[in-house]
């Protein structure tokens, strides 16, 4: 038996090694500060920003590419401010009709979907579009 052993011990060694290890970073998923998307109007809107605790974001629309960009210190500074008055409640129904834009937020494990935005999410939806506005950018 030894000697199979000795005689596919080359053979089994460079297979070995060329099999790729999963990066580590790859396995980790990255934690969401707050996931904000906007859809519908007559427009056909469908954003969607993500932004990590890192204050790294990443934007996409119904249209184009996914983009990752990190905000600025100042912007993410706000951001947080802003949270910190968010009180995301409860989702509302769909109105009746169309051409309505619906809002979905989610923060701190709550999620909630709106046609009419309350006060407390207000600047922090005024931030997250202007993000999409200034970092997604189709090349």
């Amino acid at each position: 038996m030894r000697i199979w052993r000795i005689a596919l011990t080359p053979l089994l060694v460079p297979a070995l090694v060329a099999v790729p290890a999963v990066p580590v970073a790859a396995a980790v998923q990255r934690k969401v500060l707050v996931d904000y998307r906007r859809q519908g109007g007559f427009a056909g809107f469908d954003d969607h920003v993500t932004v990590y605790r890192d204050g790294c974001v990443r934007l996409s629309r119904r249209t184009g590419p996914t983009v990752d960009k990190c905000l600025t210190g100042k912007e993410e500074r706000r951001l947080r401010t802003a949270l910190k008055s968010l009180r995301v409640g409860r989702s509302e129904p769909a109105p009746r009709g169309a051409d309505f834009l619906k809002y979905t937020l989610a923060h701190k494990g709550h999620r909630a979907t709106r046609y009419t935005l309350p006060k407390s999410w207000q600047p922090v939806v005024k931030q997250l579009d202007a993000a999409m506005t200034k970092y997604w950018a189709p090349d």
